[in-house]
Parts: C-alpha cells; structure tokens; sequence
C-alpha cells in the first residue's frame, strides 16, 4: 500500500540541522546548578529561527535569563490531540583543558560536530527547528497540533525549566497527550553487526536524598561512642552494599522479551521465582547495558560532607546519595532507606520524581518503531526504561506520556552513553541528517 504521508523534511533541512547543532553548541548555557544558569541567548536563537518562518513563539522565564520558549503549530485535524516535542537548552559544565576541542566551538570536523551538548541535547533541539522550519516552507502540516518546548534548568531540578512550565503555564500545553524528547532511538551495536534502536517508554524516579548523621563533637583523642562521622559512614556502608532485590516493570519485562528474540534465545520466564536475570544479561552480552541499569532500584553514595579540622570529632556529618527506583517500588524504596540508615542518621529527599512509563502496545510505539525500520531496514527496535530522567517527568503531571526518542543513526564503536556529560561529545554529521528525517517521518505519522 502506497504511504500517502507528507514528508517535510527537505535538503535544507539537512544543512540547518547541522548548523543549528553547531551554532547552538556556541552559545554556552552550563548550568552550574543551585540556581546557576543563563539559557536566554539560545532561547533568542531559536525563538528567532522560528519567527523566520512564521511560527510565533514565546519566552516565558520565572527568573531572569532562565528562558524557555514555547510554540504551538496549528495540525490538520481539530478533534486530534495534540503532540509535544520538546528539548533543553542548558548543558553541564565542561573542562576545556580535558578537551580535544574547545567544548563551545561547535567545531564541524571530519563530518562530526563537536562540543558539550552535542547529544546532550542540543541535536533534538537543532532536530526540531530544522523540520518544523522545512514544513513551514514545504506547506505541509501534521495532523495533530504539535506544541513545541524548549526549557531551561533540565540540568538540575528543572524548577526554572519545565518544572515551572507545568506549574505556571500549564494551559500551553491544553490536548496534549504524547510527548518525545530525548535519549531514545539512537544506535546501539551488540558487536555482531545487528543494530538496536532502544526507544524510552520509562524512567526510573529520583530520589536524591540527604543523610545527616548527629552526634556528640569533642576531642579526637577521646572514646566517643556517638561520633557522627562514624554513625554516617555506617549508614552510607549499608546503603551502598544493600543488594537490591529483581523488580521488572512492564517496560523493562518487554524489553527482556525483545532482547532474547533477537538474541536468538529461549523466551526468559520472568515470572519464575528462581529465574536468573544476571545470567539472563550475560548472555545478551554487550546489550546487557541497555536494560542493566533498570532491573533493580539503585543507591549511590555522591557527597560527604563532615569536619573542619583533623582533630576535633564533629558534631554533624552529612552524605548525598543518588537514588532511582522503578515504578511500583516507592514504598519499598523508602522502607528500605529507613532500615539501612538505622535510629542514628536522619534522610530525606533532596529532590524527588515520580517514575513514569509509556505503553508499548500503542499506535505511537508502533509509528516510532516504523519511522526507524523505515530508514535503516536492518534496525531491531525495542523499549527500554531510562535509568536516569528528562523533563518528561514534570511534563507527566500534565498528563503527557512521554517517549526518548531522537534518532540518530551510529557507527560501531560511537559510545553513545559515553557523551552523555562527558568529555569530547560529539555527534556526526550523517546521524543528524538521519535523525531529522527519522523525526520528520515520525511526527507527520502520528
């Protein structure tokens, strides 16, 4: 059967794209957190590469140079709900002393665009300016109206970002049911030659949190038996070491499924009590870290903080441990917390999200899934669950199910989870061409 879907996406498109991912990487918008940030000069890009092509936007801050821009573009069908594609704007710091390239060049070398947000995720943003200007020049408009995000503060607890856009400006978003954004349909090769294409139907929670640990302060050479330091490091001790128990969400269970049939493997059975999963990801090998992290609740200790001076025991010692815990465990996580910190160290959340998880047996799964097959025939498409979050999170409490999907497609060896925050980010030239397309034909299908 013939597909009668428009395509918007034209060889301008192309080149903005890649310009657009250059020219945004030059603008330096490091979120340095606790407030930290100036996202107002990329905001005034995009908001005017929008308005070049007719698509009023606004700038919508809660505090100055914390900007977010917001767009509505009109779909063919008034009785359709409407879809949201949204981005970032900020980015991490970067060292430039640990960089090949300055990490704001937005250096174009070796058909590879370099520079700190190169995937992390100023690509989906170039992504998204690139096709939406190319309808607007081609006529085409997609059938459900397509309000378009791009926020501050993702970087740390989105309160300037999209946390306030829910919040504050929450009738911009009226129809809204779907949302894409980012870490979703990139290329992931298992070493054998087949390509993976993980699209996000989940998220596992935040739950960063504070322990403080009380005690009496005195000399460092006397018997103390109510050292902080000491009750902490225990407490952290525990934390760190607890095994957590096997806990799949519907989301990860199909993930499982689709894993072991490309893999060529026996259906796992996940419902049997004495099911192996850790044997179960050796065997997938190098895919085992496409669902690795999201099998369980994770506890990480990230900060300690205690003292000022060698031999004075103090009074108070404080930790900071990076919590993420699936859908369906919030109580047990806490449960948990409160048994391992024990009577002696106080917690509690320095910053909490909910979980969230998109079904994978809809017509928009199925629609994301076709866009990638389209364009590489050779992809295996599964869902996995993130085991960090995005903005989808505070996105979600206006009724938006969310899904990571910014396509790229990769070449072996291109360590896709190693540009995340990391040093010389990068992305090639040829993957966004592919991830502008992939969108295109993405969006205007569903």
């Amino acid at each position: 059967m013939a597909d009668h879907r428009p395509v918007g996406c034209d060889e301008q498109a192309l080149e903005e794209v890649v310009a657009y991912t250059s020219d945004l990487i030059r603008i330096d918008t490091t979120n340095h957190g606790k407030g930290e940030g100036l996202e107002r000069p990329a905001a005034e890009y995009v908001a005017a590469r929008l308005d070049e092509v007719g698509i009023r936007a606004q700038l919508l801050e809660k505090a100055s140079g914390r900007t977010n821009v917001v767009a509505r573009i009109e779909g063919t069908d008034p009785g359709a709900d409407a879809l949201l594609l949204h981005g970032h704007l900020d980015v991490v710091p970067a060292d430039a002393s640990e960089w090949s390239v300055h990490p704001f060049s937005g250096e174009i070398r070796d058909g590879v665009v370099w520079g700190r947000g190169a995937i992390d995720m100023k690509n989906m943003d170039a992504m998204i300016l690139a096709m939406v200007r190319s309808w607007a020049r081609s006529g085409v408009r997609p059938r459900r109206d397509v309000v378009l995000a791009f926020t501050a503060d993702e970087e740390d607890s989105a309160e300037f970002g999209s946390g306030f856009l829910a919040d504050q400006h929450a009738e911009l978003f009226e129809g809204c049911t779907e949302g894409l954004s980012e870490s979703g349909a990139f290329t992931f090769h298992t070493g054998d030659g087949t390509r993976l294409y993980p699209v996000g139907a989940g998220e596992r929670g935040t739950a960063w949190m504070t322990l403080t640990a009380r005690g009496r302060a005195g000399h460092g050479s006397k018997v103390n038996e109510e050292n902080a330091v000491g009750r902490l490091a225990a407490a952290v001790h525990r934390i760190d070491a607890y095994p957590w128990p096997l806990r799949l969400t519907a989301t990860v269970r199909a993930a499982l499924l689709e894993l072991a049939r490309v893999r060529g493997l026996p259906e796992p059975r996940l419902d049997d009590p004495d099911w192996d999963v850790d044997a179960f990801l050796d065997a997938i090998g190098p895919a085992r870290a496409v669902v690795e992290s999201t099998v369980r609740n994770s506890t990480n200790p990230t900060m300690l903080d205690a003292g000022y001076k060698m031999n004075v025991i103090p009074g108070v010692a404080t930790a900071g441990i990076d919590g993420r815990m699936l859908s369906g465990t919030e109580a047990e996580f806490e449960a948990t917390i409160e048994e391992l910190t024990g009577p002696d160290v106080d917690w509690s959340f320095y910053h909490r999200e909910q979980p969230l998880q998109a079904p994978v047996d809809s017509r928009t799964y199925a629609v994301l899934r076709e866009a990638l097959e389209h364009h590489d025939p050779d992809a295996h498409v599964i869902p996995y669950c993130m085991s960090g979050g995005t903005d989808a999170k505070q996105f979600s409490q206006l009724g938006i199910e969310g899904y990571g999907y910014s396509p790229l497609r990769l070449p072996p060896g291109y360590d896709y989870a190693a540009m995340f925050h990391g040093v010389d980010e990068r992305v090639p030239v040829d993957a966004l061409h592919f991830g502008v397309r992939t969108l295109d034909r993405a969006v205007l299908g569903l």
